[in-house]
This record gives C-alpha cells, sequence and structure tokens, in this order.
C-alpha cells in the first residue's frame, strides 16, 4: 500500500474504533486475526502501511467493512448501539456479564456500562486511577456497594456515586440484578 498520510491515518483512526468498539485488546486482535500485537500496535498509532493481506486479516477479526476503512466518514449525529451489537465483556467476575453502552472515543474520559449479575454475583474491582468516581444506579434487584471501607444497600431506582480509586465492589442480592453504571475518569 502506498504511503499515503491521510490514508494511514484515516485506517488507523478506524481500526482503533473497531477494536475498542468490539472491547478487544491488542492482544485479542492479535489472536484472532494472525497478525502480531506489536504490528496492529504500529498500525492503530499510524507508524506502520498494512499490506493488502493484513488489513484482510483485521478486518476479518474485527468484523468490519474492509472498503469502509478508507471512507473519510462523518460521525451520525445519532450513534445507535442495537442490544445484539453492544459489545459484552465476561469473565470480571462469577456469573457477572457487562455490556459497554459507550462510544469507543469516551475512554479514558467516562464509560457507561449495563451489568446484569446472578443472584449473589460479585463484581470487584481494583483501584482505578486517582480522582475516578463511579454512578450506580439499580435497575432490577438489589446490590451492596462497597468503597474502601464503606458499604451502602441499594434497591430498584436507588443511586449511589463513589470512590473507585481504592479497592470497590459491587454484588448483587438474592434476585437476578441489572445496573447501570457510568465510570468518571475526571
Amino acid at each position: 500500500m502506498a504511503q499515503n498520510p491521510d490514508i494511514v491515518t484515516r485506517l488507523a483512526t478506524h481500526l482503533k474504533e473497531a477494536r475498542r468498539a468490539k472491547g478487544l485488546s491488542l492482544e485479542a486482535v492479535a489472536k484472532l486475526s494472525g497478525v502480531s500485537r506489536s504490528m496492529v500496535s504500529q498500525i492503530e498509532r499510524g507508524e506502520s502501511s498494512p499490506t493488502v493481506a493484513t488489513l484482510w486479516n483485521l478486518t476479518q477479526a474485527l468484523q468490519v467493512d474492509f472498503a469502509g476503512l478508507l471512507e473519510d466518514r462523518v460521525e451520525p449525529e445519532i450513534r445507535v448501539v442495537p442490544a445484539a451489537a453492544a459489545p459484552v465483556i465476561e469473565g470480571r467476575g462469577r456469573d457477572v456479564v457487562i455490556r459497554i453502552l459507550s462510544a469507543p472515543q469516551s475512554v479514558g474520559d467516562h464509560e457507561i456500562y449495563e451489568i446484569r449479575f446472578k443472584p449473589h454475583a460479585v463484581l470487584d474491582s481494583a483501584p482505578h486511577r486517582a480522582g475516578c468516581r463511579e454512578d450506580l444506579l439499580v435497575l432490577e434487584g438489589a446490590v451492596t456497594v462497597r468503597s474502601g471501607s464503606e458499604t451502602a444497600e441499594l434497591r430498584v431506582d436507588d443511586a449511589a456515586n463513589y470512590a473507585a480509586d481504592c479497592p470497590h465492589s459491587v454484588t448483587a442480592g438474592e434476585d437476578p440484578t441489572r445496573v447501570l453504571m457510568i465510570v468518571r475518569n475526571s
């Protein structure tokens, strides 16, 4: 592929957006595509101009349109994430499923999640960056929120705001539970 800074920049941006929208790490994309982690990183930073074969492997792994990677897209005014298309994070706690609702470009500023818990499931989190806070709204069921040494009990329609720059957790009650969580990194 010829070195065209505009195309390389667009390609880097679109591939990074696609990877983040799927909730995948560089390592995961490397495994799925057969392209080395370092090469994926270089392409996303605009430091490498990939071959057509490399691009093909990446688009197949990310399930994105090959031709669309090079288009100069305009971000739509309304971004719809169909329920079935929202990226899901599993394995962050037994019997916990986290659905990513926020736009990929908001990572690092704020992140929005829908979290579903089976009865008594726990989402245990290590401290996030200094000053980080979480807002949590209980949509179904009940939870116990722990932040540092404090705890709070929440039921349907209750909301809490708490420090997330210390060890913290959310534990479901006796029923299946669903919450909306906003992580604010500012």
